[in-house]
Parts: structure tokens; sequence; C-alpha cells
């Protein structure tokens, strides 16, 4: 049986979940960034229990269809954000993962949400621009590049747009504002 999870955004998230699920005596087969594999249906006492337990340490179990698919956008763009090398059209990439029309992936993340996909991409990819800025080494250049922009002035443009300040700005602060991937 698959399930998914929101919120889980981190290799501890991977433990924590697999964790709860042994705990309430679920055969796991796996579980990834988003989503569990089990073995067998769970019984609608065990069902309750993990959701509990999940919603204890800030994740959800989705049951909604339609959660579930904007959830499982969310992650195809977390995804392709930190895709290394070249990149597929966004369109493309969500409309072969998801096998759906991305017209129909558009408008419920938009309805969900209250943001377009379009939107909430840039969001992820500065967010990730700020995680490179503050932990690594690399130049504005390299970060453009591995994050897929076209050039180092196309990402400080969207960068500013968004946060109101330069990427050298923001490298320079003491303290940065940084937004929590599950926050997106």
């Amino acid at each position: 049986m698959k399930l998914l999870i929101k919120n889980m955004v981190c290799p501890r998230c991977i433990i924590a979940v697999k964790d709860i699920l042994e705990a309430e005596g679920v055969k796991v087969k796996s579980v990834a960034l988003g989503d569990a594999e089990t073995e067998g249906e769970l019984t609608d006492g065990q069902r309750i229990a993990i959701a509990r337990r999940l919603q204890d340490m800030g994740f959800e179990l989705l049951d909604d269809p339609r959660s579930q698919l904007v959830e499982q956008i969310r992650i195809a763009v977390q995804e392709l954000v930190r895709m290394k090398g070249e990149r597929p059209k966004m369109s493309d990439y969500l409309s072969h993962n998801l096998k759906k029309d991305y017209s129909t992936l558009s408008k419920l993340f938009s309805e969900v949400r209250g943001i377009t996909i379009e939107r909430f991409a840039i969001a992820h990819r500065i967010e990730y621009a700020k995680e490179l800025l503050c932990y690594s080494q690399l130049s504005t250049s390299e970060i453009a590049y591995t994050l897929g922009y076209s050039s180092p002035a196309h990402l400080s443009s969207q960068f500013k747009q968004v946060t109101g300040m330069t990427p050298k700005e923001f490298r320079a602060l003491e303290q940065h504002g940084r937004v929590s991937l599950d926050e997106l």
C-alpha cells in the first residue's frame, strides 16, 4: 500500500517515518521523501494511530486524492530544482512523472496552494540558492549554473525580485533568513 506523507523533506524524516510505521506493526517495503510503501493494507486503527504519530512529528498522512497529487507535484518540483545537469522543461517533467496533463496539474496546484507551480518553483530555487550561498564556497556564477539559470545576471535579478537583495548582499549577512522547505 502506498502512503503519501506531507512535510517529509529530509533523510532524518525517512528514518522517523519508518520507525513510526514499524512501531505500529506495519511491514515497510520502502520509505522515500514524501511517501512510504507498506506490505498489505492498514487497518483503520493503524491508520489513525500512524496519522496521530506523524502529526506529532510535524508530518501529515494524506488521504485525499487532490492533496496527494499536490504533494506529488511539490516533491517533483523539488527534485527538478535539485536535478544535476541539463533539466527538462518543467511542464514536460511534471506531466511525464505524474502521468497527467500539465494544465490539470497547474490548475489543481493553484487551487489548493494559492500559488502557481511556476512561482512555487522559483521560490524553491531561491531557497536552494540561499542554501548554497550560506553553506558552500561556490561563486554566484557557479550557483546560477548549478540551479539551471541561463546566466548569473538572471539568478541575481530573480533573487533580488524575491528577497529584495542581491546574492552578494545575502551572503554578507550575519544572519541568513531562510525558509524551511516544508513551509514552501
